[in-house]
């Protein structure tokens, strides 16, 4: 064969020829690093546009890159450019109103583009809740139609925003311009005249009902224009309105508070563009959490109708809590929850179309999604369009497989787990004994204390947390394969389930609860132990090494009393899982001798444990031999377990109750006995005012009290207002001191304060009472009247008390008072100067 020359091309058509090289050979042949390298040289470098396309391609939940890309394009005035950003920005963030703006406005400056901008009007509108953009529309149809004969039009178009977004708060402005512009109508008739007036009082009763951002200033216009009108029939409508309006402004204060909250102030823009909100992918930290528990509240508030609307105007209920969580989707774009919560909520009034729409578009959002993913498959199930539930559960799984992928760690070829993810498998579908001849374990089965590639991807990778997060991740892609599976059962039988069920072990990512959710299946909807025991024993192949599902399989066995099996499944797999991980399949048999095995077996499983587990008490495993349902008599009874609950409880009851109660008595002693206990910390200037006279340990007064006589009562409210206790806010004036004290004053100077080393004194009388109980009169100089307790109580019983519902009658003049000393009054006090003059208690 002649040689070859270089650089000749080896692609011709050898197809049939096995002699011939293959196509990668061909290809390696056919590269040229040289000349590739000068190609990549030639090649100008992308541009920060191209850049930023590329990287959104593969990240598209990146709002910062989508506003830098936005303003390379605006930048650039190219309009193709600008067209085909904007929309891919409002594929990934359909309804963002600030883009559709910006969008519009590229189209509004030549009037041979207003047919793109209407299009674009047409498609953004009907599913916008967005003030702004209706505002936006309005102002376009208002800019088009000038003369008096395209006023109507204006008009609908006014009817047709506010029948959309008329429930807003923000929607004001719209009510009041709508106002304005049927004020402006010009007419010719009386008729047409009455026809305006009546038009604007129905505008006018529509919009004070709602809680607009200015209710208040349209109630005061229509009050005005009533009374202009005719001032009687202004009174009854005012009347009839005034209980709505009084509703939508107590709920305007309630929905300002929730929604303060949900819509932080938009920072300022950097160009004329106004600022793009783009919401961002969840973190489910504290912020956002608290965030979602905001909307939940605010969306169940407005389930509640706030408004109180009757029933006859429940489709304007629905049109308001409609547009509510149209803006709560937009707003929480990839918070599944708010998604739910509106499919939940216009499913229930009967919009089960819209319904569907919305689980769609909760999913365009969120494809990954479990709660989105299965409501919209079990509505289809509903409405029996099964195709269309295995098209959705097939993407769904493939997205999940991808994640999967993304978080697989590399290989290590040095390694036998970089095999593959199954591990090894027995090519002939039995599994085979622990044991071979050689001592090697069986296909399938791992070695005691090694780990089989398929469950864990147990490497030598330093990243635990990335492992965690695959386990989860492949434990919830099993439970799509699940629900899956009982779709197809329920929907198109277990031949449709075992369809499935042939998939799902065919995919490498599948766990082990997938095997096991099978095997159930057939038992209890076929009836069938043994195609579920072949199931089970098709999975030990690939899963020998969980212990978890050793534990299923083995509790199966046992509830289907298949005790031959049982025992061979035990004996066959116990060997295999080191003492600290085998634990469990020990104790879940030893459970299982105990209740249904004879005594010889079960002391003879002692003693195997024994030895695998030396250091447990030999009286454990005889206080588990004795166990039913939780009941432990053994450690309750003679071991005093019991007991000591008990002690412990009755010492936890009493130790908090006498707290309490200690607690309670120490504060109202030292309340009542202490003086230290509410006084306020001295001054810094304390020892100065002892020193000097002027000022005693309860504060200085306006006025130094007289050492011959004592202020009165009402002077001494003149002159400090009485004393009122202890209080941070008002000074406090001393009293007069006693008698005895008044005589020592101007002999002995004051004693000096208590050091800080002198030992506290026992409990005693403020010195404010102290001083009180000297001032008081003794018993002895008592000259009032005395009675005997019989008379009282025959005067309280004899006497007759007017009921309260009766008419009172005159009060009876007093008897004229005799000379000497007045009769007491047993009435309440009045305070300092109350009751009759002259009186003293």
């Amino acid at each position: 064969m002649s040689e070859q020359p270089p650089g000749e091309d080896y692609s011709g058509d050898f197809s049939g020829d096995t002699t011939q090289p293959t196509d990668e050979i061909v290809n390696a042949l056919n590269y040229n690093p040289i000349v590739k390298s000068e190609l990549q040289a030639e090649l100008p470098p992308p541009t920060e546009y191209e850049a930023l396309t590329a990287q959104l391609a593969d990240k598209p939940h990146d709002p910062e890159t989508w506003k830098r890309l936005v303003d390379l394009a605006e930048s650039s005035g190219d309009i193709e450019k600008i067209r085909r950003t904007y929309d891919a920005l409002l594929k990934q963030y359909p309804n963002t109103s600030s883009a559709q703006i910006a969008y519009i406005s590229h189209f509004l400056n030549d009037q041979e583009t207003f047919g793109e901008a209407e299009e674009l009007f047409k498609k953004f509108l009907r599913t916008s809740p967005s003030v702004d953009l209706w505002k936006f529309y309005l102002t376009y149809v208002r800019r088009l139609n000038v003369a008096p004969s395209t006023r109507d039009i204006v008009r609908k178009s006014y009817e047709f925003a506010l029948n959309h977004v008329g429930q807003d708060k923000d929607s004001g402005e719209i009510w009041s311009e709508y106002i304005q512009f049927l004020k402006a109508g010009e007419t010719t008739t009386t008729w047409e005249e009455q026809q305006k007036m009546d038009a604007l009082r129905k505008v006018y009763h529509r919009a004070v009902q709602i809680p607009l951002d200015n209710v208040e200033r349209l109630w005061q216009e229509l009050e005005t224009f009533e009374t202009n009108l005719n001032r009687i029939t202004a009174k009854k409508f005012m009347g009839d309105l005034s209980p709505a309006h009084m509703q939508a402004r107590t709920t305007l204060r309630q929905l300002s508070n929730h929604l303060s909250a949900l819509y932080p102030p938009t920072p300022p823009s950097n160009g004329n563009r106004p600022d793009l909100y783009l919401p961002s992918l969840p973190s489910f930290d504290t912020a956002d959490r608290t965030l979602v528990g905001k909307w939940k509240a605010y969306l169940r508030w407005e389930e509640g109708n706030p408004l109180e609307i009757e029933e006859k105007e429940k489709a304007t209920l629905i049109t308001r809590i409609q547009g509510v969580y149209r803006k709560a989707v937009i707003r929480m774009r990839y918070y599944t929850e708010i998604w739910f919560m509106a499919y939940t909520w216009t499913n229930s009034v009967g919009k089960h179309e819209e319904a569907m729409s919305i689980l769609k578009a909760g999913l365009e959002a969120n494809p990954t999604s479990f709660l989105l993913t299965f409501a919209y498959t079990e509505a289809q199930e509903v409405k029996k369009e099964f195709a269309d539930v295995h098209a959705t559960y097939e993407r769904f799984l493939n997205l999940l497989q991808a994640n999967l992928e993304e978080l697989k760690p590399p290989a290590d070829p040095n390694t036998p787990a970089a095999a593959g993810v199954n591990g090894s498998q027995n090519t002939n579908g039995s599994s085979s004994n622990t044991n071979g001849p050689s001592g090697q374990s069986a296909p399938g089965i791992a070695e005691p204390g090694v780990h089989a590639n398929n469950s864990s991807f147990n490497t030598s990778d330093d990243k635990p947390t990335r492992m965690t997060e695959l386990q989860e991740k492949r434990t919830e892609y099993g439970l799509a394969w699940i629900m899956y599976m009982r779709f197809g059962r329920r929907a198109e039988g277990v031949k449709s389930s075992r369809a499935i069920f042939g998939k799902a072990r065919k995919d490498k990512w599948t766990p082990w609860e997938v095997y096991e959710a099978a095997a159930l299946m057939e038992y209890h909807c076929s009836d069938d132990k043994s195609v579920a025991s072949r199931i089970f024993e098709k999975g030990l192949e690939s899963f020998a090494d969980e212990i978890e599902y050793v534990l299923r399989y083995l509790g199966f066995l046992i509830s289907v009393n298949d005790e031959n099996n049982a025992r061979a499944l035990f004996e066959r797999v116990i060997g295999t899982f080191p003492p600290d991980r085998a634990r469990p399949l020990w104790e879940r048999w030893a459970r299982y001798e105990y209740q249904y095995g004879d005594l010889e077996a079960a002391l003879k499983l002692e003693k195997r444990i024994s030895e695998i587990y030396p250091t447990d008490p030999p009286i454990k495993r005889f206080a588990q031999r004795h166990i039913y349902l939780g009941t432990d008599a053994i450690a309750a009874r003679d071991l005093g377990f019991a007991m000591a609950r008990k002690a412990t409880a009755t010492n936890n009851n009493q130790g908090s109750g006498s707290g309490s109660s200690g607690l309670a008595r120490t504060e109202t002693g030292q309340s009542l006995m202490s003086s230290n206990s509410n006084k306020r910390p001295a001054s810094p200037d304390y020892r100065v005012k002892r020193e000097d006279g002027r000022g005693t340990e309860y504060g200085q007064g306006h006025k130094r009290a007289r050492p011959a006589s004592p202020a009165r009562g009402r002077e001494r409210d003149r002159e400090g207002g009485g004393w009122d206790g202890p209080s941070s806010s008002r000074r406090r004036f001393s009293p007069p001191p006693p008698a005895w004290e008044r005589e020592e004053r101007g002999r002995a100077p004051l004693p000096p304060p208590r050091q800080e080393d002198e030992k506290p004194r026992g409990p005693s009388l403020p010195p404010v009472l102290s001083w009180f109980i000297g001032e008081l009169p003794s018993p002895a100089s008592f000259d009032g009247p005395v009675f005997r307790t019989d008379d009282l109580m025959n005067l309280f019983r004899n006497a007759v008390i007017p009921s309260s519902n009766r008419a009172k009658s005159p009060t009876p003049a007093a008897p004229p008072r005799s000379g000497g000393r007045p009769p007491p009054d047993y009435g309440p006090y009045q305070g300092p100067g109350g009751g009759r003059a002259g009186r003293r208690y």
